[in-house]
């Protein structure tokens, strides 16, 4: 039975403890779902699409996510094969939150492919289905991109942190200031410093090379 607005309605008889109850589940259609009236149970046939959406929603939960709103590129092929509809699917987007480390905020590239079967019939053997003729690939991306994100996300892998006495960023208290030229004028005396102090004989110096000295004979001092 079909309903308003694009929404599709099928009812299904469940008895629990011998009392009846009536099953609703409803498809609505999203900027996320794709037709596939025109490859259905067509196996070999395949379609690509391109499709430039807006998350609906945050996703992830961390402190760096998808924002609401941020743009979603999405390079979608859909397959018809015997069990149903295989959906290749490749996602870009931004993620925006703080670095773990040093808590600057940071925007991250997310770019992550999947790839998942819309059955025809209802199956345990799959999570998703086809509906009215069209796939929904928004719980596929949202689980998709969140799952890429990382759980401590850094805005570099060396990213020394916080001080722990200050608390502030390291990377920005530890930089040295730069060493002032030096004095061409002042070379010449440090070369004198040092000639003179090399210069110098240490101590006990003639005595051992007086020791070291062949005797002398007695024709010599004559």
């Amino acid at each position: 039975m079909r309903g308003v607005g694009g929404i599709r309605r099928t009812s299904a008889r469940a008895w629990r403890g011998g009392l009846g109850s009536i099953l609703v589940t409803t498809f609505k259609k999203t900027p996320f779902t794709v037709n596939v009236r025109d490859i259905v149970n067509r196996p070999g046939e395949m379609r690509e699409h391109r499709l430039d959406l807006e998350a609906p929603e945050a996703f992830g939960e961390g402190i760096v996510a998808v924002r609401q709103g941020a743009p979603l590129d999405l390079d979608v092929r859909i397959e018809s094969v015997h069990e149903g509809i295989l959906a290749s699917v490749q996602v870009s987007a931004e993620a925006v939150g703080e670095c773990s480390r040093c808590l600057t905020d940071i925007s991250l590239p997310v770019d992550v492919e999947f790839q998942e079967l819309f059955a025809y019939s209802s199956d345990e053997a799959f999570d998703y289905e086809v509906h009215d003729d069209h796939v929904d690939l928004e719980p596929l991306v949202r689980d998709a991109v969140v799952l890429s994100l990382p759980f401590q996300p850094v805005c570099r892998p060396d990213c020394p942190g916080l001080d722990p006495v200050t608390g502030e960023r390291l990377a920005e208290s530890s930089v040295s200031e730069p060493e002032a030229p030096r004095d061409s004028r002042w070379a010449a005396l440090a070369g004198l410093g040092e000639s003179g102090t090399g210069g110098a004989a240490a101590p006990g110096a003639s005595a051992d090379s007086g020791a070291g000295a062949e005797p002398r004979t007695e024709d010599d001092r004559t």
